[in-house]
């Protein structure tokens, strides 16, 4: 038996990395399929009355060894992959959605939960039974049970192909990712970056025994360049790559993915009765329907696009005075942000850098959490990781009780897809009257330590480090009893609430004092540089909502239509950029194409949900503020109220238990300075 399959001998249970083997994987998939199978057949085959216990209490927890193996597997192929990987993720997609189906497509199965689901008002439930069960039955009817034979043969399909082209898409972008650099050998290309940058680029450099700087595609390195280096043909070259990754004439080209993609959508959703992709989706959000998201992207976008415009203008006049420049283009808009950030802060993000140590600032995030909720971080090398530079921590509350393991993964490599997330390797959950502590995991690309200097952060990657943070706060403090409702088991436009209220507190003096030490001296961030960092919070904001906006209209536009129509993902990108464009359009650039939230991720029909938690988010924020941003009775209303409540209620019905009130939109629209 694969060591995958088998209980882990291990500290707290977690996954034994250095023992897992690639050639392993397939057969665990199988092997811990066919247990899922026969787990489901005993449950269909009970000859007992359905009952929630023996029906939708004993699906709840089924299929938990293949969940787990699943967790372990599709996290490495994120973070840690290779060509063996990709290969065996393609073929086990498709068995893994056969599977979703065959489970949800099981007209005996279903009978059983459908005859549970009405007695529902005769039986005595708590209220995460009766969300279970609720859930249980809508999931169901959601992924076809209601269909004839003929139509579920034909979802089945559907979904197989739509298993393989998601993650096609995403080798494509990460592919398209690895295979650009660029290379300079002439030290006056490098005028105007921070030295840091220059030291990183010779590093990669060294490490393929190439001469000069190599700069690439991942973040790290492309966003310092674009920010900084002075030579205007080299940031419009790199740019220009970045904005063609999988919209080029080669094997990577995603264009034909994104059209079967999204019609593959649109037809799964009409066979299951809805109008359009996005309704089906929405269903299932605190928004509920695709007018309801255009409302309210069209309502902050009238508030947002005069600032806007404003800005762009002030940043236009600002290059031409500066530099002459007649146009203003994308490869110039970070380059000369940062200069008017500058010019009108004083505020530099180099000069920001020393205090922001990587292992400060983590340390700064431990430090808010135990002031809020009470948590103890404990590095340990006791528990197994997947990559020599991956952190290991024991997470205690205060009283000594357990409460997670927390993995930390923080430099870009090869086998690792770029941005920022958070992830699980097991979930919380009780069973048998055993608590079962979660294996939370984030993972970043921030600049690596070189020779002379640690890991120094940008104020943006700060405020990352603390957003995903907050993604793990909700996974380590869950408190519910079944796992497909713990931790970040919530609507997606709540599940941005706790990772963006924790990006708050990086802009608040008290905080900042904890952690913001230069790394040679030690001395404290001037508190001049925090008052300019939180007079600096709404620098361009405007431009900035403007950009995620258009966004959510784009991913509105694939999915909140009939796009049997859409030929050229060009031109329908371009129509869904109308009223948000600022900057003349690139014509060989494309954005879809590596939209990876929409095709790769789970944010489809739903990145108009980031803006959504913002609304949410200022106003959790601002009831910390009216007590004090370290108020533990406020924080411990949050812990019990969202952070450990899991999707165990409908997401108004706890923010409004925690605030005592519905979100009001004017506390984001101050904080970015729309309103007064």
């Amino acid at each position: 038996m694969s060591i995958l399959n088998d209980k882990f001998k291990t500290a707290y249970d977690t996954a034994p990395f250095s023992q897992i083997e690639t050639k392993d994987y397939i057969p665990a998939f199988e092997k811990a399929i066919q247990e899922t199978r026969a787990e489901i057949n005993a449950l269909v085959d009970n000859s007992d009355t359905p009952t929630f216990e023996n029906t939708i209490e004993a699906m709840a927890y089924s299929g938990m060894p293949l969940d787990r193996l699943s967790n372990i597997f599709f996290n490495l192929h994120a973070a840690e992959t290779n060509d063996e990987m990709d290969q065996i993720a393609q073929e086990i997609a498709p068995k893994l959605s056969e599977l979703a189906n065959d489970i949800t497509l099981n007209f005996e199965l279903f009978n059983r939960i459908k005859a549970v689901y009405e007695t529902k008002d005769s039986i005595h439930l708590n209220q995460e039974q009766h969300t279970l069960l609720e859930k249980s039955y809508r999931d169901f009817v959601r992924n076809g049970a209601l269909l004839d034979e003929e139509k579920k043969e034909k979802l089945r399909k559907i979904d197989a192909e739509l298993s393989v082209l998601k993650l096609k898409f995403g080798e494509n972008v990460l592919a398209e990712t690895n295979a650009y650099q660029l290379h300079i050998t002439e030290e006056t290309d490098l005028s105007g970056l921070p030295e840091g940058t220059i030291e990183a680029a010779k590093g990669i450099a060294e490490s393929q025994n190439k001469e000069g700087w190599i700069f690439t595609l991942d973040y790290p390195s492309y966003i310092p360049f674009v920010t900084y280096a002075d030579n205007r043909e080299l940031r419009k070259e790199i740019t220009l790559a970045a904005g063609r990754k999988a919209f080029q004439d080669n094997e990577y080209n995603n264009e034909e993915n994104i059209l079967r993609i999204v019609n593959l959508r649109f037809q799964r959703a009409q066979l299951l009765g809805y109008r359009t992709h996005a309704d089906f989706v929405l269903e299932e959000r605190m928004a509920q329907h695709p007018e309801k998201v255009n409302e309210f992207l069209s309502d902050l976008l009238i508030k947002a696009k005069p600032a806007a415009e404003k800005e762009f203008q002030e940043l236009a006049g600002f290059a031409k005075k500066r530099d002459g420049l007649d146009q203003l283009e994308k490869w110039d808009s970070a380059y000369y942000a940062e200069k008017l950030k500058q010019e009108k802060f004083s505020l530099d993000d180099e000069k920001l850098k020393p205090y922001f140590k990587l292992e400060n600032v983590l340390n700064g995030a431990f430090e808010v959490a135990k002031k809020l909720f009470g948590l103890h971080f404990k590095e340990v090398n006791t528990i197994e990781k997947y990559h020599p530079e991956v952190q290991t921590f024991e997470v205690h509350h205060e009283n000594n009780e357990f409460v997670a393991v927390f993995y930390a993964d923080f430099f870009p490599r090869k086998g690792k897809r770029n941005g920022a997330w958070m992830t699980s390797f097991k979930p919380q959950y009780l069973l048998n009257n055993q608590q079962e502590r979660p294996h939370i995991s984030i993972v970043c690309n921030f600049t690596k330590p070189t020779a002379t200097k640690p890991s120094l952060l940008t104020f943006n990657e700060v405020t990352t480090l603390f957003h995903e943070f907050g993604h793990a706060l909700h996974g380590m403090l869950a408190n519910t009893t079944y796992p497909t409702l713990s931790g970040t088991s919530v609507y997606w436009d709540f599940v941005e609430l706790p990772s963006q209220i924790m990006e708050n507190w990086c802009y608040e003096k008290q905080a900042l004092e904890l952690f913001a030490k230069h790394y040679e001296t030690g001395e404290s961030i001037p508190m001049d540089l925090v008052e300019k960092i939180k007079e600096s919070a709404s620098f361009l904001e405007g431009m900035a909502t403007l950009r995620q906006l258009s966004f959510g209209l784009l991913d509105l536009g694939w999915h909140g239509q009939d796009p049997s129509e859409i030929k050229n993902v060009k031109s329908f990108e371009n129509d869904r950029f109308g009223s948000t464009q600022l900057f003349p359009d690139v014509k060989e650039n494309a954005m879809t194409p590596s939209f990876s939230h929409i095709f790769d991720g789970g944010y489809s029909s739903g990145y108009y949900s980031y803006k959504w938690a913002e609304v949410l988010d200022a106003d959790a924020f601002d009831y910390f503020k009216q007590n004090g941003i370290f108020n533990r009775e406020i924080a411990q209303k949050f812990s019990d109220n969202i952070l450990s409540r899991g999707g165990t209620e409908h997401p108004m019905v706890l923010y409004k238990r925690f605030r005592g009130q519905e979100p009001q939109v004017d506390a984001l629209l101050k904080r970015a300075g729309l309103i007064k």
